[in-house]
């Protein structure tokens, strides 16, 4: 018997992309952001009233952190929405490729297509060294005494998450 072929229309493929985008990228975020927020938050509350060592530098510091992780969130949210006006197809690959796994029938998995863009060889490298920064930044104002470690470490990710959130609005709906 031969099998059916189904031909995904674009339309479909943009809205599976759409929901990937949803479901793998902005809940996520948008939990692991607010986690982040409440507790480098919390422990520069705690910095502030229990060990009393909150100056204007933990200010700058904890502010500075902050966009340093919103701008690799924003630069990282910027690639991502590029990649889903030009290659909607990867993201809703990605979705079957989510339920598939999910279903408890073993079918096989959907062909991934290739990103190939110009500047692709590049988006590692960015990616590791955006880390790299935020990382040196954090250890840089622990280092300096200007900030205890836990805010040190949560809120330039709390500014990388919330960009990340925030820069997907108006986009998916």
């Amino acid at each position: 018997m031969p099998k059916l072929v189904t031909v995904l229309r674009p339309e479909k493929i943009q809205e599976q992309a759409r929901i990937y985008v949803r479901s793998y990228i902005l809940m996520p975020s948008g939990v692991v952001g607010l986690v982040c927020m409440i507790g480098g938050l919390g422990s520069l509350g705690y910095q502030l009233l229990a060990n009393h060592t909150y100056t204007s530098l933990t200010f700058l510091a904890s502010s500075g952190l902050l966009v340093i992780g919103a701008l690799f969130g924003w630069g990282q949210t910027r690639y991502h929405r590029y990649l889903l006006a030009a290659f909607p197809e990867v993201y809703a690959a990605r979705m079957r490729t989510a339920v598939v796994q999910g279903s408890k029938k073993a079918k096989a998995a959907p062909e991934m297509p290739e990103i190939t863009h110009v500047g692709r060889g590049f988006v590692p490298i960015l990616t590791v060294a955006a880390v790299a920064l935020i990382f040196s930044a954090s250890a840089a104002a622990m280092m300096e005494g200007d900030l205890d470690p836990f805010p040190a470490v949560l809120i330039p990710w709390a500014g990388f998450y919330w960009a990340k959130l925030f820069g997907w609005r108006g986009i998916i709906g």
